[in-house]
């Protein structure tokens, strides 16, 4: 197993970072009446989600790691629950919306796993 010396290490980091630009590309595509609204809330929670993992894993104590994991997974939520939204409203096909639902979930995995290691250590 490798040792992890920095967030840019964590798989899960990389996969939140992966997801970004194609929720970019989305928000790109919205309408610009949804510029202000769905675009910016879109782009915000996709960020929001490689941020609170960098901050947690760069945070002194375990506990405080988790909770911004924590943060993290409701961002996942926020990002998944907005690209639902486009595709009702139109703006997104069920193909587009598949594709990026699967990474969200994936995403979402890898972030589960890590929070159950470190509530294993935090708890032995």
């Amino acid at each position: 197993m490798e040792r992890i010396t920095s967030f840019r290490d964590l798989k899960v980091w990389q996969k939140a970072m992966d997801l970004v630009p194609q929720v970019y590309e989305v928000a790109a595509r919205l309408p610009k009446s949804e510029r202000y609204a769905l675009s910016d809330q879109m782009r915000r929670a996709a960020v929001s989600v490689p941020a609170n993992i960098a901050e947690g894993h760069a945070r002194a104590y375990t506990r405080e790691f988790l909770h911004h994991l924590s943060i993290a997974r409701g961002s996942l939520a926020e990002v998944l629950t907005l690209l639902l939204i486009a595709e009702r409203l139109g703006y997104l096909d069920q193909a587009g919306l598949k594709a990026l639902e699967q990474q969200v979930q994936h995403t979402r995995r890898l972030l589960w796993a890590l929070m159950a290691r470190l509530q294993a250590k935090a708890n032995p």
